[in-house]
């Protein structure tokens, strides 16, 4: 048929942990108690002539980079796939696993996980070589929606001049919202010959809105239920984007705002159905423009990984015996005695961390930028969480229609803030590994990419 000119294939994997298995998202241990709805791997396939790339979402917190490596190396040798072509992104939800700690000594670690880790490499491979099998002709469209009022920027300024990170809700003391809000909904549809349609939707937005101990892909597994229950004969996959500075909180709710929702111990707003709410309006903004994508021509597939250096951002002599007294209060289970609460409490601990784990170096890292082009359409991965600023300045990367950022694709290395936000200060800056500039030198480094790709 006219202008299926590219082959496409999905599969999906469920990789719901066994109780007792650790959760990550924050700087306190805590155990799987029950599961809420499952976690999955969703591949999809893209092939055109010589050329295959693997687009793979995992619901999870994250994967660390050496597990990526691991798995990209795994299912390169059981596809043939070079390794760059292995696209592997976490969602990033906060109550899911973190993949990849090599053994039980390395933090919040137990001998269930590393089983779990190795079961899902399994699994990982297992749904590359379905989406493989199941390429079939498609077309390509693509779409831009929009996200309203469910994606907030977190980080406000103060009356004091402070900069803070979810300062809470009707906080009387908040001045305004400091930095960038990116509400656009990227949507490729791929309509395939013989075979369900598959539908990718790119957005950005911080999957923290359940809390407690109970797994859940949260909004984006909403999301891809919702979309599917509704448009028949598709399958919904969800890459999250630039989404560092980005989360659920609305600091001033008005009506049934908060309905489906309990304050959390760092005064952040939770609930699950609110991660439905989430999940329905992002699914909404992709049904709007589902029926009327513009369908391109697909020229070719391709991708590459390059690697660039960025300095460390190590701490100062001065400032190191006050980062292990915190260290130490949270060892011992004592970080309520800290004069700190809520959010600045995690900050505080985040920032401790940081200057431990970087006190001795290195002074610099090696960093890896993954990208795939599908035509006129391109998949930007950064192992991270960058800031939207990030994202929006990699969208305006020439010779695309459409460019998706992701974050925490084929790695886990923290935060990537703008520049301005090393001197505002809050909780992102504060714990990043990287100088002031990180977030301006991905910005440069993914384009110059995309545009040489």
């Amino acid at each position: 048929m006219e202008n299926f000119d590219v082959k496409v294939g999905f599969s999906r994997v469920v990789i719901t942990p066994p109780l007792g298995t650790n959760i990550h998202g924050y700087y306190h241990q805590r155990l799987s108690e029950g599961v809420l709805d499952d976690l999955e791997a969703n591949v999809v396939a893209v092939s055109k002539g010589d050329n295959t790339v693997l687009l793979i979402a995992l619901d999870c917190e994250a994967s660390t980079t050496d597990y990526c490596e691991k798995v990209r190396e795994t299912v390169a040798n059981a596809t043939g796939l070079p390794k760059h072509a292995i696209y592997m992104h976490s969602t990033h939800t906060h109550v899911g696993p973190c993949l990849g700690y090599a053994n039980a000594s390395q933090g919040y670690c137990n001998d269930l996980d590393v089983e779990y880790y190795s079961y899902t490499v399994k699994n990982i491979v297992s749904a590359c070589a379905y989406a493989i099998k199941d390429l079939k002709p498609a077309k390509m469209g693509v779409a831009v929606s929009k996200a309203e009022r469910v994606g907030f920027n977190r980080r406000y300024l103060m009356k004091d001049g402070s900069t803070k990170t979810n300062p809470g809700v009707n906080n009387p003391d908040i001045v305004k919202s400091i930095g960038l809000l990116d509400e656009r909904v990227n949507v490729i549809r791929f309509e395939r010959e013989c075979g369900d349609n598959i539908v990718i939707g790119n957005y950005g937005n911080h999957p923290d809105v359940i809390g407690n101990n109970l797994i859940s892909a949260d909004w984006l597994g909403f999301a891809r239920r919702t979309f599917e229950r509704a448009i028949d004969n598709t399958k919904a996959v969800f890459f999250n984007g630039a989404q560092g500075d980005i989360n659920h909180v609305n600091v001033k709710p008005v009506g049934g705002d908060l309905n489906g929702m309990f304050n959390d111990f760092d005064d952040v707003t939770r609930g699950y159905a609110h991660s439905r709410h989430i999940g329905n309006v992002i699914a909404g903004a992709m049904m709007s423009v589902y029926e009327k994508v513009e369908f391109i021509p697909v020229s070719e597939v391709k991708s590459t990984e390059v690697v660039i250096e960025v300095p460390s951002n190590m701490p100062k002599p001065e400032d190191m015996e006050r980062a292990y007294y915190i260290q130490k209060m949270v060892d011992e289970g004592r970080r309520h005695e800290l004069p700190e609460k809520g959010m600045l409490l995690t900050t505080v601990m985040a920032e401790a961390a940081r200057m431990i784990r970087l006190e001795h170096g290195p002074e610099f890292f090696p960093m890896n930028l993954t990208a795939i082009k599908i035509g006129e359409v391109a998949f930007m991965g950064i192992p991270g969480e960058p800031f939207t600023g990030v994202g929006m300045g990699l969208k305006e990367a020439k010779g695309y229609k459409m460019v998706c950022p992701t974050c925490l694709t084929n790695g886990s290395r923290g935060y990537f803030p703008m520049k301005d936000s090393y001197d505002e200060g809050g909780y992102e800056a504060r714990s990043s590994s990287y100088k002031a500039g990180i977030a301006e030198t991905i910005i440069a480094e993914g384009k110059k990419v995309l545009e040489n790709l």
